[in-house]
């Protein structure tokens, strides 16, 4: 592992990216990781892993060394969680992650942008549960996130629902731009980790807010430090 970064390179295990986009001039469309940029939360996985006392450290270098995939990875989660408690189902996931606050700046950040009639998304590969509440209550336009299957009496079946795979964010934004014909030069990715890379080398401005490491940062157009969103305001300001 490279001593600059937080996790095993996942680079050689995805397709390379097409960094051919050019640099932003204005925004149109912006994205944002969430836990760590709009939820204060390192993982909302781990959130939860945390409250049970369990880990998935091991899954997750299974997944980044290419030995398991996405849903692999969370029905390993899943039954963890199970095990630790066999009567948890999606209120108890639920409440779990309602604890979990918005990143200080958060409001006025996308408040900022929906002024000037910017549309917002959210992409990560954390829970869609948390995802839904906080595109709501922000009042965010996009919500890309992963989920849960439970039965009909709400207990966790131990299955996933795949929206966005780990190491390929740059799948959505791609996706939603094209949907919404918005060029990738007009859209800003605001990620902290080194899964945020794909969508910074996607869009024409990538934003590393409070980045994890130095690979983060070396991958980004601009730097944001601290755990406040509204720092990020003066970096999009140019390109309103």
């Amino acid at each position: 592992m490279d001593p600059t970064c937080t996790y095993y390179c996942y680079k050689d295990n995805r397709d390379a990216i097409n960094k051919d986009v050019d640099k932003s001039k204005k925004i149109k469309l912006v994205f944002f990781d969430m836990d760590g940029v709009i939820a204060d939360t390192i993982s909302s996985w781990k959130h939860i892993h945390d409250y049970f006392g369990t880990s998935n450290e091991q899954s997750v270098d299974d997944y980044l060394r290419g030995n398991i995939d996405d849903l692999e990875f969370i029905k390993r989660d899943v039954s963890l969680w199970k095990a630790a408690d066999s009567l948890t189902n999606k209120d108890v996931i639920q409440n779990i992650l309602f604890d979990i606050p918005l990143m200080k700046g958060a409001e006025e950040c996308i408040a900022f942008l929906r002024k000037n009639n910017i549309k917002t998304a959210i992409v990560s590969a954390g829970l869609d549960i948390l995802a839904e509440k906080v595109a709501e209550e922000l009042g965010i336009n996009y919500v890309f996130a992963n989920g849960i299957k439970q039965d009909k009496m709400g207990r966790l079946t131990g299955e996933g629902i795949l929206q966005v795979q780990l190491i390929y964010k740059d799948k959505n934004v791609k996706n939603l731009a094209k949907k919404l014909e918005v060029p990738l030069e007009n859209c800003a990715a605001i990620g902290n980790s080194c899964f945020d890379i794909p969508m910074f080398e996607t869009s024409g401005l990538g934003i590393a807010f409070n980045p994890e490491d130095e690979c983060v940062r070396k991958s980004a157009d601009i730097i944001v430090e601290g755990k406040d969103l509204s720092k990020v305001i003066p970096a999009l300001e140019p390109y309103i």
